[in-house]
């Protein structure tokens, strides 16, 4: 068998398991943080997990095919694990940095959440409330001041 293609078809099929195991990894754990995101609407949050996996298989296994060319000519078993070592590691940095970027993302996604939840202007009480330990009758008195 010729040495470029075992090198080729250990590379693809190694880098698209890799692919698959990254992109379910974080369609599993992403989902909670893109619920807590969407103030528990499930539906929107599966949807939106759904299309950051679609674009992460994209933008991967695009960039594994363009990266497919070895430099070298690879003529023995040495360099068959030389050329996969350097293509697989290439793949796992890509990989590495789309999961930092769909971190980021997440995350960019849960802080605008937290903010708007912030920004809420407050609820107008309906009723008056008293404080612990003090009569209702007593609540329209205003404590005196602290002595200094």
């Amino acid at each position: 068998m010729n040495y470029m293609i075992l090198t080729y078809s250990i590379y693809i099929g190694l880098s698209v398991l890799l692919t698959v195991w990254v992109a379910r990894t974080l369609h599993k754990n992403g989902r909670v943080f893109l619920v807590d995101s969407f103030h528990g609407d499930d539906a929107l949050a599966d949807s939106i997990n759904h299309l950051l996996v679609v674009g992460f298989y994209l933008v991967n296994l695009g960039f594994v095919c363009l990266y497919l060319k070895l430099t070298k000519a690879v003529e023995n078993g040495q360099e068959v694990f030389e050329g996969l070592g350097s293509k697989l590691g290439i793949v796992l940095l890509v990989l590495g940095g789309m999961h930092f970027m769909n971190l980021f993302i997440f995350n960019r996604l849960r802080r605008n959440s937290e903010d708007r939840k912030l920004m809420m202007p407050p609820v107008r009480p309906n009723s008056l409330t008293t404080p612990p330990g003090r009569t209702a009758a007593s609540a329209s008195i205003p404590p005196p001041p602290p002595k200094m």
